[in-house]
């Protein structure tokens, strides 16, 4: 695989939400990017030529929240696609993604907490996306709201609980799932399963022994699945 010429512009909208895998992925490849720590009040760059891709993490707040930082990335984001310049987006990212190009991010009518199945789509467009070995997987959630699917976009990925999974639009990829799970992050996550109100019962939420029991099997098919994901993405800049 040939390098990107620029590096990919990487935003942090949570301390405890970085990149995790993602980087991995992109150091391994000798793939340049840059972090800009929006938690810390770094604010997105103005010059997108500087930039090969856009890649945006998750958080915990929501999109539709009063935050001076929103407006300015949706900007982003729009100003990107426009010019056919890879976004992806990971949970929060993927929300910010749909809300930037007119679709609306509701509450789901479930909270999804921990590892639950998710499955492709059966179309060209999922399947030259996720290859011809993934059609069922276990993926890692924590989310509360939902996007709606843009106008010229595409779904490839759904689920019981939350059926809009991922979608395409061009070059650009946004998810619901988290796939840049780490065994640190998920060990930090569950340190913060008593503030989401999430001893309930409810099928679609875990608690964290499960959660915990579960990744190393889990992890190693959510690593692999990024792998083809973040490879296709690339795709995109590649020259």
């Amino acid at each position: 695989m040939k390098s990107v010429i620029k590096p990919i512009a990487i935003f942090r909208f949570s301390p405890g939400c970085g990149p995790g895998y993602f980087t991995a992925f992109l150091d391994a490849r000798a793939i340049p990017w840059t972090l800009f720590a929006v938690d810390e009040g770094i604010t997105a760059p103005t010059d997108l030529s500087l930039y090969s891709g856009f890649a945006f993490m998750g958080g915990p707040m929501s999109v539709n929240d009063d935050l001076p930082w929103i407006p300015p990335v949706l900007q982003l984001i729009r100003q990107a696609i426009a010019h056919d310049a890879p976004c992806l987006g990971h949970c929060l990212g993927g929300q910010l993604i749909s809300k930037a190009l007119g679709g609306a991010v509701t509450t789901n009518t479930v909270k999804e907490i921990g590892w639950h199945p998710v499955c492709v789509e059966s179309s060209p467009t999922a399947r030259d996306w996720f290859g011809a070995d993934w059609h069922r997987w276990t993926t890692f959630q924590w989310h509360q709201e939902t996007f709606a699917i843009p106008v010229g976009a595409e779904r490839i990925l759904t689920g019981d609980a939350c059926h809009n999974q991922a979608y395409v639009i061009g070059k650009s990829l946004s998810m619901q799932c988290h796939i840049e799970m780490t065994p640190a992050m998920i060990v930090d996550w569950c340190q913060d399963w008593e503030k989401e109100n999430a001893s309930l019962g409810s099928p679609t939420i875990q608690k964290p022994e499960q959660m915990l029991s579960e990744m190393p099997e889990n992890l190693l098919t959510l690593n692999r699945v990024a792998d083809q994901l973040y490879t296709k993405w690339l795709e995109g800049m590649l020259v």
